[in-house]
């Protein structure tokens, strides 16, 4: 499509397809569909991860509902194992490594690394299982091994991405190897950051990873350098993989235009940062936009055409998953009522039970206009509170079945179903703690239109009314990371999330042609805005390239 630096691009997980399971929630799904718009645009770029062994959890209800968590082995088909070997060195020994090539999901290259004996495979057993000494051990693989693994396969890499801090230590081996020159450290790293760019996903401090300098030696991940030299790289001890991304690279992005703002100010102290743009994510419409859709609107149809069929087909996607739903739980429902999806990984600032914790107001979208509430989501394995929520959320369905539905173990399979079937897409986090989220931008492809908080992307797809509709305005005076005042911003958004849904998106629902209007905005407006092609192209023109 266009000329671009030969880039090599780091990610811990990768969501191409349901029956590869090396892939957890949106990190993987976005570095998926980033390799897939590299193979559409023919874009030189490798990518580099790891083959889970088994995967990450498949998240089903046990007796009395309780989450249990279960590890099939993952499958190999559509694997070629390439006749290569590496060696890495973890907690002082010698873990010799191969890689097996993606044959399928994808046209661009993406290699998975894996330990060569099975008594090194703890390593890669499950994607963020284990303890810290796992993680790092995981994360010497990933970026020392993927560094070496790209000098074994003889690949001329011009750029290094890493996507997000896991890949940090990749960083650490080309400063090792010296690859482009200094004397000093302080030499070294000017040179490294002409061929590194960062991007950085989390918002809240606390969520960014840091290691101890005495662990980070005892399991090699300090790939030589001294303690003071690894302070001069990570911002100190515990080693900061954000700061230590931040000091390498040349330039650095958040995911969205709010969060390139939140980053900015998170980091801003950091001294020797490159500076942090924004490049919002987007999806790949392959993927995730139906084809029926794009068939519906294709030009040469009158827009009375156009209108009937878009309605049909969004017709004939929620039949489709209104009998996902009865094949999963049993539970029949209407095909008239109004249908709100909620789909994301079990986090307590995603505040999945916000509608729900209103009774009367809840009661009366229920059982007097005919709402219905779809869930589904996975939490952490570890995460007790992630699965509190979830709890909650299969409690409700319990107490008011056919009204409220959980759909366990979310993929990418029920992901796409949810994003296509639903009358609206449902997102309501604390502002500004949703870096960017993607499944709000899969269902207006599919003319499902969001009702959200004006957090991570919607601030830049939101036409209130036209595009979709918005809860409330930002309030600069919120802060979302005090507890104290997490409950009256709970209580405010609450209330307005209830208004916005009877006062205005209800009654549009009852007139069809507002609706359709609205639908069809939704799908322009996110088409090639929110598109995994457009952010590929932006990061070709504004990250990869310099100048």
């Amino acid at each position: 499509m266009f000329s671009a630096p030969n880039v090599a691009y780091f990610c811990m997980e990768y969501g191409l397809d349901p029956s590869l399971t090396i892939y957890s929630g949106g990190l993987g799904i976005l570095a998926g569909d980033h390799m897939k718009s590299v193979g559409d645009l023919k874009v030189p770029l490798v990518g580099i991860g790891l083959l889970w062994d088994e995967g990450y959890t498949k998240q089903v209800l046990g007796p009395s509902d309780k989450l249990e968590d279960q590890y099939p082995k993952t499958s190999r088909t559509g694997l070629v194992k390439l006749d290569v070997q590496f060696e890495v060195t973890v907690r002082g020994k010698t873990v010799p490594c191969t890689a097996w090539k993606v044959d399928r999901f994808i046209t661009s290259t993406l290699y998975l690394i894996e330990p060569v004996r099975e008594a090194d495979r703890w390593i890669t057993q499950r994607l963020y299982g284990g303890d810290h000494e796992d993680r790092l051990a995981q994360e010497i693989v990933l970026g020392v091994g993927g560094v070496r693994l790209l000098r074994a396969l003889n690949h001329d890499v011009d750029v290094y991405h890493f996507n997000e801090g896991h890949a940090v230590f990749a960083g650490l081996e080309l400063l090792r190897e010296n690859r482009f020159g200094g004397s000093t450290l302080t030499e070294r790293m000017a040179a490294l950051r002409d061929h590194v760019v960062f991007t950085t996903h989390t918002p809240v401090a606390a969520g960014n990873e840091t290691h101890s300098l005495e662990s980070m030696r005892r399991m090699d991940a300090d790939v030589g350098f001294t303690d003071a030299e690894l302070m001069q790289i990570g911002g100190g001890d515990p080693f900061s993989m954000t700061v230590a991304g931040l000091r390498l690279a040349r330039i650095a992005n958040g995911v969205a235009e709010l969060h390139g703002e939140t980053a900015r100010t998170m980091w801003k102290d950091v001294a020797g940062a490159a500076p942090i743009i924004s490049i919002t994510n987007g999806v790949h419409a392959g993927t995730w936009q139906d084809a029926r859709i794009r068939a519906a609107l294709a030009p040469g149809k009158s827009r009375t055409q156009q209108d009937a069929q878009l309605w049909q087909t969004h017709e004939t996607m929620k039949d489709e998953l209104r009998s996902e739903i009865r094949k999963r739980t049993g539970v029949g429902i209407t095909a008239d009522g109004f249908l709100i999806g909620f789909a994301r990984r079990a986090a307590s600032y995603k505040r999945a039970d916000l509608i729900l914790s209103d009774d009367a107001a809840l009661t009366h979208l229920l059982d007097e206009r005919n709402v219905q509430i779809v869930y589904s989501g996975k939490a952490h394995p570890r995460d007790a509170a992630g699965k509190a929520i979830v709890g909650r959320l299969v409690e409700m369905s319990r107490r008011r079945p056919g009204a409220v539905i959980f759909l366990e173990n979310y993929d990418m399979r029920l992901g796409a179903m949810l994003t296509r079937g639903c009358d609206i897409w449902l997102n309501n986090p604390r502002r500004p703690l949703e870096a960017s989220g993607t499944s709000g931008m899969k269902a207006a492809m599919n003319g499902v239109p969001n009702v959200s908080i004006l957090d991570g992307w919607w601030p830049e797809g939101c036409r209130n009314g036209e595009t979709g509709w918005q809860i409330g305005n930002a309030n600069p005076d919120d802060d979302a990371f005090s507890e104290e005042a997490a409950a009256q911003i709970d209580m405010r958004d609450r209330a307005l999330l209830h208004h916005v849904l009877r006062d205005e998106v209800l009654p549009a629902f009852a007139d069809r042609a507002r609706w359709l209007s609205v639908m069809r905005a939704s799908i322009e407006m996110s088409q090639w805005q929110f598109s995994a092609d457009r952010m590929v192209e932006d990061y070709v023109n504004r990250v990869y390239r310099k100048g």
